[in-house]
């Protein structure tokens, strides 16, 4: 059996299992291009095997710098009243392939702790020997330090449209973040399947790519439907277009159901 491992034998693979080169199928190739990024786009939208989650770092720069602090303005008139707004440029454009930002790293000083650190005296007095200091307290210490922490620092709130590809922080971009300092975001992005070419494999594609170029020539042969050929062989575009919809419909049920992820996962 043959392994699809690109477009173009993904492609072949989805046209033999419709007959080919037994039956002739009257697609063009623009249409059978259009159908497997259809069937890709659906595939990395709700299959989870069609998207990773990433940390992606961004190094802030004074470009940045200039333009966040400066705002967009906007200026409406209707009914002889002009009146203007403004918007802040408190973003920063993400990869395209990034479909979902879900946090973002918090700004703390937890990673370097001095001499009068609360956290450094706790382990300094307390968990001098751990075979006879009890783990419980030290725990409860570091739950309660966290939670003072979310409640009087807060996280930073994020916005995010993935047709827009940009990731709005709303903080105060002047005094949280220096120039040179990283921003460190925890992402969904699609699997890219020219990289990581065993996509064009995933049983679900292959059925899901079949179906679509079943539709388009059931689409494109219901125009001659009825039509008799040589041979008395009688065209019948409906019924194939009509066993194409509904196999495209037990496989998207199929993939909303089993397949896709929760989304308060996928929601920043």
């Amino acid at each position: 059996m043959a392994t699809p491992a690109t477009r173009e034998t993904l492609k072949q693979y989805a046209l033999r299992a419709l007959g080919k080169p037994v039956i002739e199928i009257n697609v063009d190739d623009d249409q059978l291009e259009d159908r497997l990024d259809e069937a890709l786009q659906y595939f990395s939208q709700y299959h989870y095997d069609g998207i990773q989650r990433s940390y992606l770092k961004y190094q802030y720069t004074d470009a940045d710098k200039t333009r966040i602090t400066s705002d967009s303005s906007e200026s409406i008139t209707k009914n002889s009243v002009t009146t203007t707004w403004k918007e802040g440029n408190n973003f920063i454009v993400v990869p395209e392939s990034v479909i979902s930002v879900i946090n973002i790293f918090p700004f703390s000083n937890k990673g370097s702790m001095n001499l009068f650190d609360v956290r450094y005296q706790l382990r300094l007095n307390d968990l001098y020997d751990f075979s006879s200091t009890s783990m419980v307290n030290y725990d409860i210490v570091l739950r309660h330090l966290d939670f003072l922490d979310h409640i009087l620092v807060g996280e930073k709130p994020l916005r995010f449209n993935q047709h827009d590809n940009r990731l709005y922080i709303d903080m105060d971009w002047a005094n949280d973040l220096m120039v040179g300092e990283f921003l460190v975001i925890e992402a969904y992005r699609k699997m890219n399947p020219e990289t990581h070419t065993d996509v064009y494999n995933d049983i679900f594609l292959k059925r899901y790519v079949t179906s679509l170029f079943k539709k388009q020539w059931g689409a494109n042969l219901s125009k001659f439907d009825g039509v008799a050929m040589i041979g008395g062989i009688t065209l019948n575009g409906r019924q194939i277009y009509s066993e194409a919809l509904s196999d495209i419909e037990k496989l998207e049920t199929e993939i909303r159901s089993t397949f896709e992820l929760n989304p308060a996962m996928m929601i920043g």
